[in-house]
């Protein structure tokens, strides 16, 4: 809903150890919040332009605003000055990128786990809550207490964008805690916009409506994937919401959350692995369109979309609605007016009192209660500066604002509000994170939860040994390749006195065979075999099916019995199981070392050292 600091830096005498990492969502997450935080400085930009301009001389900017655009055939058009056009054309692809990532969520980010989301779910409906009320009150008796809608948004991308600025005070869990709470927030925004703020109905276009949704939902069971056809239907889509009186953006939300998404598939990845190889051997016009297909066919159209449109919506759309929107004259009467303005008071206090004590309150119940437990690495300090910098709401804000309040005085009014909570959200977020961000992210979670059992796990050495290391691993990670003939010469070096332990932690997005590999090493513990696996799966260069099933004939296993487990839940459990413990214990990456339940940061030859120094304080 971070990023340029996610993959963390473990500092021992100045170098970078040699490991993997990935936080949550990886590499699509670092590349959202990278763009989104440079997308603030263009918004940014355009801000200021719109403000400068609005108060040159004349009326140069209202001018162009609503010069009217219209787009016909035959006798049937539209006709609407560039404001609308933006706010409700252009607009719609900024609510299908929002769509798109609710639905990318819900399938398997943060809101697919129910403990990992209700959290930020809660601390966001606190946060949408606790602002409309203030603003409600505040603005009670007026024509803009319903305009109550602008109080509850966050704007993600200024609110990356003082994250940016931060920098290491904000670790890099407290980014993407922010970014799960935005997505929340923006399906709370867009009921608001579709039951609150929609104006009188039309039944015969919104019929046409449904009927143009249903050709789309019969397309997708279908299969087509292909984004044209979905293109004409959404344009006509969006004629018929206009004509509705439903706002269009809606548009783009349904569309949004149509569109499939999912993590590479196996199947996927060895068909385009057998059709490189043809192309390889026959390269020619057909075979480099057969490869090109089957390669986007492996990646779901949610995440090509995203890679496609989130440049042009942070960079061209957003920036442009700011600079159609943002422009307020600042004359000394409309300052003077704006600061005994009921509307002014309210959404201003809503968005920075509002947001801040809703979300860090409602996140404190849910944690303290143990309805849910905090992400790691994230304390409720650190939720209170999330919570300020939230009250930047700025787009959605202003958006609304168009859509609720009719008085054009009184708008403006709205709008310095609005600007005015974004600058002082920003100073408020700044402060406390200086404040309470002083544990940065490598200071954070370093215990091993949960700690070791007794039995029940993947372990080498005896169970009573005086000393444990625990490895989180990766059967494609190459420095867990590397670290392997190391931990055997500690096992041999220490025997009797150290005991190995494996846990899995697949980088699902990094290395799409790994989570594959790591339920064949539990099919392969069924059959009281891991470690004859383990060994084999960690130096074995390919781990696709057809490779695994070899594997566990090497390994003397009973290959149908094997086959059937692989896909049963209660192996994936088992791997899941390990992935939580790596998450809850702050293992972020591959490999990951916990001696005695305490990681060890560093390079392996920090850990190499650390057990066996361990050892010489053990007797023989």
């Amino acid at each position: 809903m971070s990023v340029s600091a996610l993959v963390r830096r473990i500092s021992d005498g100045g170098q970078a150890p040699r490991t993997e990492r990935t936080l949550r969502l990886d590499r699509r997450i670092r590349t959202v919040l990278v763009t989104e935080t440079r997308g603030a400085a263009a918004l940014l930009a355009a801000t200021v332009l719109a403000l400068v301009w609005a108060n040159l001389p004349g009326d140069s900017y209202e001018t162009l605003w609503h010069t009217e655009f219209g787009v016909g055939l035959g006798g049937a058009a539209i006709t609407e000055d560039l404001r609308h056009w933006i706010n409700d054309g252009l607009m719609v692809f900024f609510f299908l990128l929002a769509g798109m990532e609710i639905r990318r969520e819900l399938s398997f980010g943060d809101l697919r786990d129910r403990r990992a989301a209700t959290v930020p779910i809660l601390a966001a409906v606190g946060g949408m809550v606790v602002p409309a009320v203030i603003f409600a009150v505040l603005t009670a008796g007026t024509s803009a207490q319903h305009a109550w809608g602008m109080a509850m948004a966050t704007d993600i991308a200024f609110a990356l964008g003082v994250l940016a600025l931060v920098g290491p005070r904000c670790p890099a869990n407290v980014r993407v805690f922010l970014l799960t709470l935005a997505v929340v927030d923006d399906i709370g925004a867009i009921l608001v916009i579709a039951v609150v703020y929609t104006e009188a109905i039309h039944p015969v276009p919104l019929l046409v409506a449904a009927v143009l949704l249903g050709v789309a939902l019969a397309m997708r069971a279908a299969g087509v994937w292909r984004a044209t056809p979905y293109f004409v239907v959404g344009v006509a889509l969006w004629v018929a919401t206009v004509e509705s009186g439903l706002h269009p953006t809606i548009v783009g939300v349904v569309f949004g959350l149509l569109t499939p998404a999912f993590l590479a598939r196996t199947a996927d990845l060895d068909r385009l692995e057998r059709i490189l190889h043809k192309f390889r051997r026959e390269p020619g016009p057909e075979a480099a369109r057969t490869l090109s297909i089957a390669a986007q066919g492996a990646v779901s159209s949610n995440d090509r979309l995203q890679y496609l449109l989130r440049p042009w919506t942070s960079f061209v759309i957003v920036p442009l609605f700011a600079l159609a929107n943002a422009g307020v004259v600042l004359s000394p009467e409309v300052l003077s007016r704006a600061v005994t303005s009921p509307v002014t008071i309210g959404v201003f206090a809503a968005l920075v009192a509002g947001k801040t004590l809703g979300i860090w309150g409602a996140s404190a119940i849910v944690a303290r209660t143990g309805l849910g437990r905090l992400p790691t690495g994230v304390r409720l300090p650190q939720v209170l500066s999330v919570g300020a910098v939230a009250g930047i709401g700025f787009t959605v804000s202003l958006f609304i604002a168009e859509l609720a309040l009719t008085d054009e005085q009184v708008r403006d009014e709205a709008k310095i509000g609005i600007l005015a909570a974004a600058v002082a959200a920003t100073g408020l977020g700044w402060l406390l994170f200086r404040i309470t961000g002083r544990r940065t992210a490598t200071g954070e979670a370093t215990a091993l939860r949960p700690p070791v059992e007794p039995t029940g796990e993947h372990h080498r050495g005896p169970l009573d040994a005086p000393i444990e290391l625990v490895q989180f691993g990766d059967y494609e990670c190459p420095f867990c390749r590397e670290a392997a003939p190391a931990v055997a010469e500690l096992l041999a070096r220490h025997p009797g006195r150290l005991r190995y332990v494996w846990r899995h932690l697949p980088l699902d997005e990094i290395h799409p065979y790994a989570r594959r590999a790591a339920q064949a090493a539990e099919a392969a513990a069924a059959q009281n075999a891991f470690w004859p696996m383990h060994d084999r799966l960690i130096t074995a260069e390919s781990l696709d099916d057809d490779a695994l099933a070899e594997i566990a004939r090497a390994a003397g296993l009973d290959v149908p019995r094997f086959t059937v487990d692989l896909d049963t839940a209660i192996i994936a459990a088992q791997v899941d199981a390990d992935v939580r413990s790596a998450h809850d214990s702050g293992a972020d990456g591959t490999p990951t070392f916990f001696l005695n339940g305490t990681r060890v940061d560093g390079p392996l030859d920090a850990v190499i050292a650390a057990v066996d120094q361990a050892a010489e304080a053990v007797p023989a």
